[in-house]
């Protein structure tokens, strides 16, 4: 345990000096300057004992960490209300948005240190914390840095334990007329209705002080050969009802992933094959390149279906710039770059450019066709 406790309070020294000085602490710890250390020596200063003091408030299992004080279940009752039962009720039943602190533990869930609602097959409702939680320093230490929710870390020391001992009280652990202190914490630890639910021998925890253990938990290999058959869509809608209550891709908001089919086209034509089925793109008639539109020609078309707002014409603004566009697809050289550029215009998409989606478009095809030839020739002025 010393070499975990010595680690974790040289992380949290190594974040203070994130903030007071990078440079001293590597000092300290590496003999060898390089030349980027010695060029930072004059920045920055050692934190201070009562600076680390101040971050190194954790509470662990063993208690470690715990300062002194005390706290009665009467004195909690009074600062729960004041400050606690707002968002966890006064009997730690909660709010529609906090679920319950109390409640689902017995008498004979204390004497066996596990909650028998916690178990396969219990018809229990809900998990309270107290059903859940397995070390009194974890309520300790998550009240101390975390609460009130509207000002934390506000509670002294002896508010910290009073309210614990509240909390305890209301899930008859303790009696009305009992003091938490440092001195019992450990007696009222042994009380906890699920201090035997946790397991420490996984390879999760640090080290084998607590019981870890080096050995994974989870054993498996890839699979690679005589795996199962690939999936195949068996279902999807019938004509009838694809277009039943009109254009899905019209209907939906333009916001994040999710994007409803267009219900207009034909449905995708390759099923079962384990091969994602590409939208139908309308294919649209392209003019001779040579009869193209200019920039000064397109830039009227471009401002009146506001595609400016995204795209500059030489440079990145939400999308990329249309000159961006134009160097890719004219490197490309690929014969039915108006046909997919159009397409594209109209359908919108994602994942080319980056994961910014863009919407589907109101352009006719020949609007869209035109733009797609300025952008097919390179953006000719």
């Amino acid at each position: 345990m010393s070499r975990f406790k010595t680690s974790s309070t040289l992380l949290r020294h190594g974040l203070l000096m994130t903030a007071v000085s990078i440079s001293s602490f590597a000092h300290s710890q590496v003999p060898a300057k390089t030349p980027a250390q010695t060029a930072m020596s004059a920045i920055g200063r050692t934190a201070t004992p009562a600076e680390i003091k101040a971050w190194d408030i954790d509470v662990r299992p063993d208690f470690k960490g715990l300062p002194k004080g005390q706290g009665s279940v009467k004195q909690g009752e009074v600062i729960w209300e004041g400050k606690c039962a707002s968002c966890h009720g006064s009997f730690g039943e909660s709010s529609e948005v906090f679920t319950p602190i109390a409640g689902g533990t017995t008498a004979e869930d204390v004497k066996a240190g596990r909650v028998d609602g916690l178990m396969p097959g219990a018809n229990q409702p809900q998990r309270t914390s107290l059903m859940k939680v397995a070390t009194l320093s974890t309520l300790w230490d998550y009240i101390n840095r975390a609460m009130p929710w509207n000002a934390p870390k506000t509670l002294t020391t002896d508010e910290v334990y009073a309210v614990t001992a509240y909390v305890l009280n209301l899930g008859n652990i303790l009696p009305a007329d009992f003091t938490l202190s440092d001195k019992n914490v450990r007696d009222v630890q042994a009380m906890l209705p699920n201090r035997n639910g946790m397991t420490t021998a996984h390879a999760m925890w640090p080290g084998k002080e607590l019981g870890g253990t080096a050995k994974p938990d989870v054993q498996g290999s890839a699979c690679l050969s005589n795996c199962g058959p690939e999936a195949v869509i068996k279902s999807f809608l019938p004509d009838y009802a694809r277009n039943a209550h009109g254009n899905l891709a019209g209907q939906s908001r333009m916001i994040g992933a999710s994007r409803g089919a267009d219900t207009t086209q034909p449905p995708p034509a390759v099923f079962g094959q384990n091969t994602l089925a590409k939208p139908v793109v309308a294919q649209v008639a392209a003019a001779p390149l040579s009869s193209g539109p200019t920039t000064s020609g397109i830039t009227p078309l471009l401002q009146k279906n506001a595609c400016l707002a995204c795209h500059g014409l030489n440079s990145k603004l939400i999308g990329p710039g249309f000159n961006e566009i134009a160097a890719r697809y004219k490197d490309k050289g690929r014969a039915d770059a108006v046909n997919y550029l159009s397409g594209k215009i109209r359908a919108g998409g994602q994942g080319v450019w980056g994961g910014i989606a863009m919407p589907a478009q109101s352009l006719s095809e020949a609007e869209a066709s035109q733009v797609a030839q300025w952008l097919a020739q390179g953006m000719p002025r």
